[in-house]
């Protein structure tokens, strides 16, 4: 059995997507045991007739507080230390639960996590990590907003994170790293990423240097490497995008009768455009360098999407992430002091 502990009333919507999702997940996965972490009174509202259904496999762990999205992450440490998010952090920390789902404040979380369960030996700082849709399918970026910014050491780390992560979950023995600049060129580029390059040339990993921008969406490299910053703008940008083209298909294909009816004939490649475009699928974003393992899910995450970041949790605890890259980082640090 894998145990989950989901964060059952961080995001905008709480419960009401939260508690769906997780028996989504458990109809789906036979070895999977929930627990889901918040006011007791309000989820067994939610739940009815679930626990009965699921017996073990489905828990509530009461926790008296809550994390809002508007609260400021040192605060939320502080001051609440019987919220939701933390209970379900906690368990992960005692061994209660293999890992945390949460779609709550992303600053906060990154605090919590970071305070409670500790980096992993050789890494500075987390990153966040998640898949965005390619034209090969998709490619994983790091980091996507949890460390604004960063020196060559810290994308140096990332890379070897995002490079363990990728070979685990999805089963490649050398996927490829870039390193996120504005040119191809060596020449290109601030100090920081020249140096990172230069760092990540002797890392024993499939670094095949600098990539620009549309390489994430052509599909060239299976690994991005940025800082926070250009990340998140990057995930932000991608995400708008989808939702723009979505905009401006539907629109047309409803401009007239002739188009409407050309749309009913184009409906099932439509629909397959717009599933392979869908956020959606990819919802649940990773933050590697934790001794445990945590899972961001998007706020406004609906009952499919969260259970998407589910499915990422347990991939990650099947595959033993965080033990793996801390077996990577030592090797990979051991030989640079070789070196």
């Amino acid at each position: 059995m894998t145990t989950i502990a989901l964060d059952a009333m961080g995001g905008d919507h709480g419960p009401k997507v939260v508690v769906p999702a997780a028996l989504d997940s458990l109809e789906r996965n036979p070895s999977l045991r929930l627990v889901l972490v918040g006011d007791e009174a309000v989820l067994r509202s939610y739940l009815k007739d679930a626990q009965i259904r699921f017996g073990e496999r489905l828990k509530v762990h009461h926790a008296s507080q809550v994390v809002e999205m508007h609260d400021q992450p040192s605060k939320a440490l502080r001051n609440k230390k019987d919220s939701s998010m933390r209970v379900a952090i906690d368990l992960v920390k005692r061994g209660e639960a293999d890992a945390c789902v949460s779609a709550g404040n992303t600053g906060a979380l990154m605090a919590i996590a970071k305070f409670v369960l500790k980096t992993i030996p050789g890494i500075d700082r987390p990153a966040i990590i998640a898949a965005v849709p390619s034209m090969t399918g998709h490619t994983h970026v790091l980091d996507l907003g949890a460390n604004v910014d960063c020196t060559a050491e810290h994308l140096y780390q990332f890379a070897v994170m995002g490079y363990e992560l990728v070979r685990a979950v999805e089963d490649r023995e050398h996927p490829t790293v870039g390193l996120l600049n504005i040119g191809e060129e060596e020449i290109k580029g601030n100090e920081q990423v020249k140096r990172a390059a230069e760092l990540l040339n002797g890392a024993h990993i499939n670094f095949v240097g600098f990539v620009e921008g549309n390489d994430i969406f052509k599909g060239g490299v299976d690994i991005v490497v940025t800082d926070g910053f250009v990340g998140n703008v990057a995930l932000k940008s991608s995400e708008g995008l989808a939702k723009m083209i979505s905009h401006f298909i539907k629109r047309e294909f409803s401009s007239s009768l002739l188009t409407k009816l050309a749309g009913l004939v184009a409906l099932p490649v439509l629909n397959a455009f717009k599933r392979r475009i869908d956020p959606r699928q990819y919802n649940g974003a990773s933050l590697l360098g934790l001794r445990g393992i945590v899972i961001k899910s998007h706020g406004n995450a609906d009952r499919f999407s969260f259970a998407n970041a589910v499915a990422i949790a347990v991939k990650e605890v099947e595959k033993a992430v965080p033990h793996r890259i801390g077996e990577r980082v030592t090797g990979v640090f051991a030989a640079r002091n070789l070196a």
